[in-house]
């Protein structure tokens, strides 16, 4: 797993950048491929599959927020992340 201090230091913006749209959206990916492994091996875990659901819808609205305002970095980052846009599929 990546730490989050390595995804903010790919992702940033700026020398000062912790928070911004990117940043954001490579760190909540980070997190749904890692609750994805953990369900493999734990399939009954329905309460971590909430916050899981939860994650996803964050980061589709973060996703839409991006593609609106930025959307040259936007179709960057997903290419970049791995991240599959139901737009263009």
């Amino acid at each position: 797993m990546i730490t989050k201090t390595e995804l903010i230091n790919e992702h940033k913006l700026h020398e000062n950048d912790k928070g911004s749209t990117p940043v954001q959206i490579a760190i909540l990916t980070e997190r749904i491929i890692h609750l994805t492994k953990h369900f493999k091996t734990n399939p009954k875990d329905n309460h971590s599959r909430h916050g899981l659901l939860q994650i996803i819808r964050n980061r589709e609205k973060l996703l839409k927020y991006y593609k609106k305002t930025k959307t040259e970095q936007y179709y960057e980052l997903i290419t970049k992340l791995g991240i599959r846009d139901k737009k263009l599929a």
